[in-house]
């Protein structure tokens, strides 16, 4: 499926819209963070499976480049779930969102995609921006819970270069949806969970309804649909733009918040929240122009 660079772009802010509801159904579901993990994976490796299918059923016909992802995305997946569950939602999206600064360093050694002056402005701008966005919330509290959403964010920035990485080494092939990554490291995800998810139903619990619900809906919605339309603009985008655009996730998941927990934003969310979407805003635009008037130049001297 060829995507234009501009849809891609749009369709990253479903995505992130998607991702948004994380922090909530997280904190909703009482369950051990590893069996909410597992479950959770279990039930995306299905939708991505049927929605975006990898390129192979065999773990063992993978690219390097596409277990790197899949064991990138497991780590994500394990530490982010435990991060939400240690700390605040708030500290766990802020602290992942690191991820944009380690794709602009290890990328053009890793995929030769250079990182522009535009990127590195927007890169501060949205890190200020988080910082104001959450500086009323940011604790110092829960250690362990920060250093794994820090983790977290190390590791999603390797999902995202491993992904890139394996386009461009199979770019002579007939474009698949590139969810190999994404597919396997659930699968993965839901293997290393198991055994917490067994020893959980032989003590005797069971999870309410309320939370078989919040697991399913985080499963299908959460990771699943968003991940296997991830998969497919991964193509389409640079390494930096599939993990700086994404950003307006961590300021939809207080939306939700004030929407169905009734929690108002304060005034430097407001003010937070304003700076990171005009920052990311502003780049989306500035490229596309650029797309544009580089397209003008090439057709006019074509003509000629």
């Amino acid at each position: 499926m060829n995507i234009s660079h501009t849809r891609a772009l749009l369709l990253l802010v479903l995505t992130a819209v998607l991702w948004s509801s994380g922090g909530v159904f997280i904190k909703l579901v009482d369950w051990n963070a590893l069996c909410i993990a597992g479950v959770r994976s279990a039930i995306a490796a299905l939708v991505i499976g049927i929605a975006a299918p990898p390129r192979t059923w065999s773990p063992f016909r993978l690219t390097r480049y596409e277990l790197g992802g899949a064991i990138a995305c497991m780590l994500t997946m394990v530490m982010f779930v435990a991060a939400t569950k240690l700390t605040t939602a708030a500290n766990a999206i802020l602290l992942q969102y690191t991820a944009p600064v380690h794709v602009a360093l290890f990328g053009a050694w890793f995929l030769g995609e250079r990182t522009t002056r535009l990127d590195w402005i927007t890169i501060l701008m949205v890190f200020a921006g988080m910082i104001l966005f959450f500086v009323e919330s940011l604790s110092a509290a829960n250690t362990l819970g920060n250093v794994l959403a820090i983790a977290s964010g190390v590791s999603y920035a390797w999902l995202v270069l491993f992904m890139r990485k394996n386009v461009h080494v199979r770019a002579h092939e007939a474009p698949t949806s590139g969810s190999d990554g994404i597919f396997w490291g659930n699968i993965l995800t839901a293997v290393v969970c198991l055994p917490f998810v067994a020893q959980s139903f032989a003590s005797g619990f069971m999870p309410s309804a309320q939370s078989w619900l919040g697991i399913a809906l985080l499963g299908v919605f959460q990771l699943g649909l968003s991940y296997a339309l991830y998969s497919r603009l991964i193509r389409s985008v640079s390494a930096l733009e599939a993990i700086l655009i994404p950003v307006v996730e961590p300021l939809l998941n207080p939306l939700w918040v004030a929407l169905f927990a009734g929690e108002l934003p304060g005034k430097w969310t407001i003010i937070g929240g304003i700076v990171v979407i005009g920052a990311v805003t502003m780049r989306s635009l500035a490229v596309v122009y650029y797309e544009r008037q580089r397209t003008m130049t090439a057709e006019s001297k074509y003509s000629a």
